[in-house]
Parts: C-alpha cells; sequence; structure tokens
C-alpha cells in the first residue's frame, strides 16, 4: 500500500504523519512530558532541600577517591537525592539540616557526571549563602 497521490491528498498524508509520529520514542516521551515526570527537580534549574546526611561515594575505575556528597530532601516534593559537594574542604561548611540549594551538574541528557555514579546535582548554596564564596572565604555562613 503507497501512500495517497492526487490533487486532495494533503489532508490525508498530514493525519498519517500525526498518527505514525507517536511510533518514534523521542515524540512520544516529549508529548507525554516523561522527562519532567520522573525528574525530582519536576523540570526546574534549581531546588530547595534539607540535607539529611552526609555520605562519601566512592568513584569508579580508574580513579580512586572518596568524593564528598549529601543525601537531600528537596522541599517542593519530599524526594531524596544525593548530591555533590564541588570544592576544597566543602564538606566542612555543611551541617545536617542546613538549607542547600541544587542544581543539575551538567552531564549530558540530565545523567551523572564522570566518575560519579548516579549523582545528578552539586550544592551551589548552603542557607542562601554561594558555596563557592564559603570556601574562598569572601563570606561566613549565618547561623539560623
Amino acid at each position: 500500500m503507497s501512500k495517497p497521490k492526487g490533487l486532495y491528498a494533503g489532508r490525508k498524508l498530514r493525519v498519517n504523519r500525526k498518527k505514525l509520529r507517536w511510533s518514534k520514542t523521542k515524540y512520544k516521551r516529549k508529548k507525554l512530558k516523561l522527562k519532567k515526570k520522573v525528574d525530582p527537580l519536576e523540570g526546574a534549574p534549581q531546588a530547595i532541600g534539607i540535607v539529611l546526611q552526609k555520605v562519601g561515594r566512592e568513584s569508579k575505575q580508574p580513579n580512586s577517591a572518596i568524593r564528598k556528597c549529601v543525601r537531600v530532601q528537596l522541599k517542593k516534593n519530599g524526594k531524596g537525592v544525593t548530591a555533590f559537594l564541588p570544592g576544597d574542604g566543602a564538606l566542612s561548611f555543611i551541617e545536617e539540616h542546613d538549607r542547600v540549594t541544587l542544581e543539575g551538574i551538567g552531564g549530558a541528557k540530565g545523567r551523572s557526571v564522570g566518575d560519579l555514579p548516579g549523582v545528578r546535582y552539586k550544592v551551589v548554596k548552603v542557607n542562601g549563602v554561594s558555596l563557592d564564596a564559603l570556601i574562598k572565604g569572601i563570606k561566613e555562613k549565618p547561623m539560623r
């Protein structure tokens, strides 16, 4: 069966194309908003959460290190995620029950980066102060 040809075949071609696009995975995921539904940040660029505990994650082969991370419970939906602490000595500025701001770590398609398995987010702020400023000694962490 070939596609319709002729002077008034445009509508039929368009309807068929619309129907057949649903067999394409990328189109279907986009239309059903599956990425947004699965993503703990729900499509937002940043999210606020409370630190539950500090954890050390072992890096994948061939590297050998313990990367400093924190378990965070998100404020918006109560989901728990693991977030990386970038910078030297960043772990010393974070206590349990601190309010932190997270953002994506920057991997392709929202996936994890480098030798950190399963870690997709990084900490940007602690109690409203930039983590980078704390590490460099520009600002001090406010006591809540």
